[in-house]
């Protein structure tokens, strides 16, 4: 084998392993939290490392949280009971907790396909329509 056809072959072997890699590539997404509502910059990314950027936006100077539930399940239908969804009940991936107005926090996940709720569990804050949806693409 001659060194240039070695040389070809190892320069095949990294391209090909840097372009796997590179649908691996972590992925941010913004997430916004308003009074009523959790707005995202997209409701739609490939499987893998997941940073979410979330900002308590509210004018109304209440802390916020994000929970990142994996469920077939709407985001608006949900199972819930005095005020807040039964999580137990959910596949919870995990949140970010107690994000003060105007504040924001960051969190990162390994998503798998499939859908998820992003809601803000405080009591009452479901129902005020804080919640939206994610679509994890394999």
């Amino acid at each position: 084998m001659s060194a240039t056809y070695g040389i070809t072959i190892l320069a095949s072997v990294i391209a090909l392993g840097m372009t796997s890699h590179a649908s691996w590539a972590e992925q941010t997404v913004n997430a916004t939290l308003l009074s009523n509502s959790v707005q995202l910059g997209t409701h739609n990314v490939k499987a893998g490392r997941i940073t979410l950027e979330v900002r308590n936006a509210a004018d109304n100077h209440m802390e916020h949280e994000l929970v990142v539930l994996k469920t077939d399940l709407a985001d608006d239908a949900l199972p819930v009971s005095k005020g807040l969804v039964l999580e137990r009940k959910l596949k919870k991936i995990g949140e970010v907790e107690d994000i003060a107005p105007g504040k924001s926090k960051r969190v990162s996940f390994k998503l798998a396909p499939g859908h998820y709720a992003l809601i803000c569990n405080k009591p009452g804050h479901y129902a005020a329509g804080m919640h939206t949806a994610l679509v994890v693409a394999p």
